[in-house]
């Protein structure tokens, strides 16, 4: 009998409630429902910065700052990945794959989805208005506009009191 290959599905994931919203979201609605019989392979990605992008500056002195904030990314990278892993184990999905990759997210996560040749990409939302957005630029939407798979953008419902 032959064995059918999975779908990937991959998810990005960064520091922000909005995307690990969007993990939570996406293993509810395409994993826990068919237990250990799911018919996607999931791969979670997070794009670790440059440290040179995080400190934006450049002059005497960055050389002796840029292994400290490298240092300091690579633990939040660490801690994102743990918490990714943690929803993951919370939903009893155990086969995740999780990569961290060096650069900016939009073309990280494009950059997945070639690589595992993935049929859907799983983004959250952060809810920027249009002039935040034009400003600091939309992972999401670049992703909408250049990966070649489907992009579901996931976005955390607003609490009404």
């Amino acid at each position: 009998m032959a064995t059918i290959e999975k779908q990937v599905m991959v998810v990005g994931v960064d520091d922000s409630e909005d995307s690990l919203y969007a993990l939570q979201w996406t293993l509810e609605h395409f994993f826990t429902p068919f237990s250990s019989n799911c018919p996607y392979k999931l791969i979670i990605v997070h794009a670790k910065p440059p440290a040179t992008t995080a400190i934006g500056v450049a002059g005497p002195g960055v050389a002796d700052v840029l292994p400290l904030v490298e240092e300091d990314l690579r633990k939040i990278a660490a801690r994102i990945v743990g918490k990714a892993k943690e929803i993951c184990i919370n939903k009893s999905v155990k086969d995740a794959t999780v990569e961290v990759v060096d650069g900016d997210a939009r073309n990280a996560l494009c950059d997945a989805v070639q690589k595992h040749q993935a049929t859907i990409l799983v983004v959250g939302s952060h809810g920027y208005g249009a002039l935040k957005r034009t400003v600091l630029g939309s992972t999401s939407d670049y992703c909408v506009h250049n990966a070649c798979c489907t992009v579901m953008i996931v976005k955390k419902p607003k609490i009404k009191l």
